[in-house]
């Protein structure tokens, strides 16, 4: 088994590293319900959507704001 002769330097080490990085951002889509960015394969945060259907119930503000409004 081959084994180094001699340490290498922090430079080398460093620079040898330093493409380990991932340079590519994440690659968004837009909902083709309300049009805001989502991940792929993945339902949409605001309206609950997966391709064209719906998958979540989104409970928004007005609602939670109505309720709150009746209980009282």
């Amino acid at each position: 088994m081959p084994v180094p002769k001699k340490r290498h330097s922090k430079t080398r080490t460093s620079t040898r590293r330093a493409n380990w990085k991932v340079k590519s951002k994440q690659n968004l889509s837009k909902c083709s319900q309300c049009g805001s960015p989502i991940l792929p394969y993945h339902a949409c945060r605001k309206c609950g959507t997966y391709k064209g259907r719906a998958v979540i119930d989104i409970k928004s503000k007005e609602k939670k704001e109505n309720k709150e409004k009746k209980e009282k």
